[in-house]
């Protein structure tokens, strides 16, 4: 039952060999042809990295434009400046050595991730097969092959057992391409039916796609709408900071008459504040904690970008196999059709069972049922693709008989109204697999090898739903995504499934050979519903597609080679940790312990992740929008700057620094909503305004107030409690919706400032003394105006500029 090759039969039918001609399998290279081999540096020595290195996280966190510049800054207050006037430097390098302590978590988490999901081919060496490292192949090497292996290096096919090759990722050409002995095979490429073995030409850096392959599975930070629209926010701060920040030096060295180093000292408190250096590094240490936390859960985030793309989804593709149900099968029931004979029929199952090496899961619950049938030989295999939904195989049965079946779906096989198709639909019904064993009298190659078959039994097959599916698709549907469940099986079985687990639609089913193949078409079927059943692999990439062009935001998820190409073209795409390697290694996210429940976690991490970033972001260019502003009225009135540094870094500590931490990683189920830099600047504009206003007048009124030598002191204090009661507003509603921890959190917030009005020696340490009692309580009023400003302001935006 091992011999794979055609054979030659005589005139009369009868097998022209009463034995297997001896098929000698290539035993491979020695272990000294290996040694010498990785000894000439011939080894496939491509850096599979998962993560950035130490270094670049060092230097992505250190080098940047904004610590730069305060770096200038902080060598300045140190040497002018008492060390008070110089907290913001060390605020900084304790933001950044945060930001890397995270990262390296993360490369630790997720770099310890990548060694258990990493794809291990099977290389035959001393004629045994083993498998190994990726980065162990040699030139030389026999790799074999199975459905749903990925080809890593390129090579030359040396053993073909019907072995059908996807190279779309690599040309675009959908359909699968046949490969014999001698045919080259290109890095990139995955097997879809069949299998065999090749020999590698070309390792490393030379392989066609290595680098595209090593660039693909990097850990990166890149290509997210979140750090795109930061970029973009720091763009124009760039451009605001620079004119204003020259002014306020201008206004405060040349234009006033005043003490050098306390004019160096203001004009540094003007311009430090401008800059949102918190907000990248909140962003790098809400992604790396998000790595963690999944990691914790066994999942893999191959990309970083997909905790974000998973915060934006709305519409979730599941494929039925291996996702709603788990991977086996057990064979209930055989019906015997057309008068057919219980024990041949039995005998026949064990031989297409034993005809396949590389069994799927329906075949391999019919070899765990019905033991081979020794004296039948296999003449001809054809291997179960997905796009033709049957295998094959032709038998000599011992007696000189032979004969030709085919295994798979009775709606694909059998004609439409045959009436075991009733019996069918009755089985699919009830949630049950069922697959149509048939005798056909064409040959295996033959284009109508399904034509004329002959209805001989049907094969009942009981899927195992996982039990944790049920709750997963509540889930969704609670979070408002919407749950489509794709799948290459009978439509009925699959709408039967999906009942089980009390998917809103199942009832509803839609055989997908009845789908428009237009996209705008198809996409309205798809809104309209919920289930859809004998989808093609192709079609499933059209599905998602279609999908996309109505602007949804798609998840796909599934662990077999029929889901690879919808896999690569969704916004998202994950793979179990069990499915094919070739689904693993187009998948942004893997389920390394291939449970469908991991996967709200990982919904939940991205919208925490988004929605945090966004509220905290309202904070920090709140900031730099009304400390711009008041650089500009300062320079615009010829007058002092208000504030040193240290009242600054005092005011950013309570009102953005500490609390955005918090925030940052606190629980958040909004589904992330798109346009972050307009949902940001919209509330961050006329907050900076309304601040930055309040801020100024109770500044002008204090100058007329106070006089003498100390007025100035006196000005600032009481222009620092406007900014910081403001500043707490704008806190207090970013807050929201309140708990107790957010309540605490704001009021702890304010009970350090009163600490730091109240105790004598943290009034001196921050210049920070209020004088008399009317000023300060105009103060107070300035900034509750102040306040019910933005109440107002923020109402009116979220109507006249809805996100």
């Amino acid at each position: 039952m091992t011999q794979r090759a055609k054979i030659d039969t005589d005139g009369g039918g009868t097998p022209a060999e009463t034995e297997p001609p001896v098929v000698h399998r290539p035993a491979g290279l020695t272990s000294a042809e290996v040694a010498e081999r990785v000894a000439r540096g011939e080894v496939n020595d491509v850096p599979v990295r998962s993560s950035r290195s130490t270094t670049d996280i060092v230097r992505a966190n250190v080098f940047t434009r904004f610590n730069a510049i305060i770096g200038v800054l902080w060598v300045i207050m140190l040497i002018v400046a008492p060390i008070q006037d110089s907290l913001f430097g060390f605020v900084i390098v304790a933001n950044t050595g945060i930001g890397i302590i995270q990262e390296l978590r993360a490369k630790k988490t997720l770099d310890g991730l990548a060694v258990i999901g990493e794809a291990k081919p099977t290389v035959r060496r001393d004629g045994r097969a083993a498998e190994i490292s990726t980065s162990e192949i040699v030139l030389g090497d026999l790799i074999e092959l199975g459905p749903g292996d990925k080809v890593v290096v390129d090579g030359v096919v040396a053993e073909a057992d019907s072995m059908e090759i996807d190279e779309s990722l690599l040309t675009g050409e959908a359909d699968p391409v046949v490969k014999r002995p001698g045919d080259p095979v290109m890095s990139g490429s995955f097997v879809v039916a069949g299998g065999g073995a090749f020999t590698a030409t070309k390792v490393g850096r030379e392989a066609y796609a290595a680098q595209l392959a090593e660039e693909a599975s990097r850990f990166t930070l890149v290509h997210s709408e979140l750090r795109s629209g930061i970029s973009t926010i720091l763009k124009y701060v760039t451009w605001m900071m620079v004119p204003t920040a020259i002014g306020l030096i201008i206004s405060q060295l040349v234009v006033k008459d005043n003490d050098l180093k306390n004019s160096i000292a203001r004009t540094v408190g003007g311009i430090v504040p401008m800059i949102p250096e918190g907000l990248v590094l909140l962003t790098s240490v809400a992604f790396a904690i998000g790595v963690i936390r999944l990691g914790r859960k066994q999942c893999l985030v191959q990309e970083l970008p997909a905790i974000e793309g998973l915060a934006r989804v709305d519409v979730v593709c599941l494929d039925k196999t291996g996702t709603l149900t788990e991977g086996g099968m057990d064979v209930t029931e055989v019906r015997l059709l057309n008068g057919s004979d219980e024990a041949y029929v039995h005998k026949v199952l064990g031989a297409l069972g034993e005809s396949d090496p590389r069994p799927n899961a329906s075949l391999q619950a019919i070899i765990d049922a019905y033991p081979d049938a020794e004296e039948w030989r296999c003449t001809e295999s054809l291997p179960f693709s997905s796009a033709r939904k049957y295998s094959g195989a032709a038998f000599s049965e011992g007696d000189g008989e032979d004969s030709t079946w085919l295994l798979g779906a009775p709606d694909v096989l059998l004609p439409p109204g045959d009436p075991a198709l009733a019996d069918i639909d009755r089985l699919n019904e009830q949630g049950l697999r069922v697959l149509l064993l048939a005798r056909t009298v064409h040959e295996l190659d033959s284009p109508d090898v399904a034509k004329d078959a002959r209805a001989t039994a049907l094969v009942v097959l009981e899927q195992r739903l996982r039990p944790d599916a049920a709750d997963t698709l509540a889930y969704f549907a609670d979070q408002n995504v919407a749950a489509k469940v794709i799948s290459g099986d009978n439509a009925v079985s699959v709408g039967a499934v999906a009942g089980k687990l009390g998917l809103p639609g199942a009832e509803n089913t839609v055989d997908a050979r009845t789908l428009p193949t237009d996209h705008e078409e198809m996409a309205k079927v798809l809104d309209g519903n919920a289930v859809f059943g004998r989808v093609t692999p192709q079609q499933k990439r059209d599905m998602v597609a279609a999908l996309q062009s109505h602007g949804h935001t798609v998840a796909m998820t599934g662990d077999g080679v029929n889901d690879v190409l919808a896999l690569k073209d969704a916004d998202i795409g994950v793979s179990m940790g069990s499915g094919s390697e070739a689904t693993r290694a187009v998948a942004q996210i893997v389920l390394l312990n291939n449970s469908f429940a991991t996967l709200p976690s990982v919904v939940a991490e991205g919208r925490r992740v988004i929605g945090n970033i966004t509220r905290v972001a309202t904070l920090f260019l709140t900031k730099t929008v009304y400390s711009v502003l008041l650089a500009i009225l300062v320079v615009v009135s010829q007058i002092e700057y208000p504030f040193l540094p240290r009242h600054l870094t005092l005011l950013s500590t309570l009102t953005i620094g500490v609390p955005a931490f918090f925030l940052a990683l606190a629980p958040n189920k909004e589904r992330a909503k798109p346009h972050f830099v307009r949902r940001v600047m919209r509330y961050a504009i006329p907050g900076g305004v309304v601040a930055a206003a309040a801020t100024f007048t109770t500044y002008l009124l204090a100058r007329h107030h106070y006089t003498g030598a100390d007025a100035l002191g006196a000005e600032t204090s009481a222009a620092t409690l406007t900014l910081f009661l403001v500043s707490m507003w704008v806190l207090a509603i970013i807050a929201r919706p309140y708990t107790w921890w957010r309540v605490a959190l704001v009021a702890t917030m304010g009970g350090a400032f009163l600490l730091v009005l109240a105790v004598p020696w943290l009034q001196d340490f921050f210049a920070l003394k209020l004088v008399g009692t009317t000023m300060p309580w105009a103060a107070v009023a300035i900034a509750a105006a102040g306040a019910a400003v933005l109440e107002v302001a923020w109402r009116w935006v979220d109507r006249r500029f809805p996100a």
